[in-house]
């Protein structure tokens, strides 16, 4: 008799919602508070060789800049709750105009900095202006960085090339209150439903340069605090995904064990694939009967 296995997210949830924001920019302070209002988290992706100097004095007129290094401790000090830092490079080049040595410095070292200014261990990346090759990639690779984000849209499927991974879409896009209410409308309960998720990303001076800070208050607004989805950073999805893919079935698929660090949902269709599924999770070393 036929059967299926599809991936659900913790809890049994079929949707994950996350977003990021380059550049470390002022502004992702007033972003990182609407997000927590809201339940949402995401990732912050920063050029650790750009922090305007300690030194600076704002000017009275209204003006984007990015943060200065004490401003970025801080955020992320009163923000990690719900905030992910990731690679952005050192300067912010354009990398598929690079040699490819010069595009590991910028990799390696951003990575290096950030996981000494803020203590963490950092594997995410956005490639500044969404441009790559097949070498940076591999550049990437060299450098240990787990996924990379472009500029490219593809709805709400989950990557298949970490590397080269899409997201939803900008949150300039005219129709993001329709599309996100397209995705909280998404009934994914046959065989046939893969979990999907919803992944926006921009910048933040982005909101001050267009006066529409209530586009996007209005968006996690509508959102944020749903039970069916999981809310998490880049980061935690990638884990998450790679430890579901790392399970190991008996050649007959009626055991699973499961050899990660962390709790892992899925279900099963049988009875010639018609719903209801059954549901499982199964523990950090454990070996469940399916």
């Amino acid at each position: 008799m036929g059967y299926r296995i599809r991936m659900r997210f913790p809890e049994g949830k079929r949707k994950a919602f996350t977003l990021s924001y380059d550049d470390g920019m002022t502004s992702d302070f007033r972003l990182a508070e609407i997000m927590r209002k809201n339940g949402i988290k995401g990732t912050f992706n920063v050029n650790t060789g750009c922090f305007q100097a300690e030194d600076f004095e704002d000017p009275p007129e209204k003006h984007r800049r990015r943060m200065k290094k004490s401003e970025m401790l801080a955020f992320y000090e009163q923000y990690k709750d719900v905030a992910e830092m990731a690679v952005h490079t050192v300067t912010h080049p354009t990398l598929n105009t690079l040699p490819t040595g010069s595009v590991t410095w910028e990799v390696a070292q951003d990575r290096h900095n950030i996981e000494e200014l803020f203590g963490v261990v950092c594997r995410g990346m956005a490639y500044p202006d969404g441009a790559y090759t097949d070498e940076t990639v591999k550049a990437l690779e060299v450098c240990g960085i787990a996924y990379a984000r472009t500029t490219k849209s593809a709805g709400f499927d989950l990557p298949t090339d970490w590397l080269r991974m899409p997201a939803t879409c900008h949150h300039t896009i005219p129709n993001l209150q329709e599309l996100g209410e397209e995705f909280l409308n998404l009934k994914l309960d046959t065989y046939r439903d893969t979990a999907k998720w919803f992944y926006l990303w921009g910048h933040t001076y982005e909101f001050d340069d267009n006066n529409d800070w209530e586009k996007i208050e209005r968006f996690l607004e509508q959102m944020g605090g749903k039970p069916e989805i999981w809310y998490a950073t880049n980061i935690e999805i990638y884990d998450y995904i790679k430890a579901f893919e790392s399970l190991q079935f008996s050649v007959d698929g009626k055991r699973v064990f499961n050899p990660t660090c962390r709790p892992v949902w899925f279900a099963v269709y049988r009875k010639y694939l018609k719903a209801p599924a059954d549901e499982y999770c199964v523990n950090p070393g454990e070996t469940i009967t399916l």
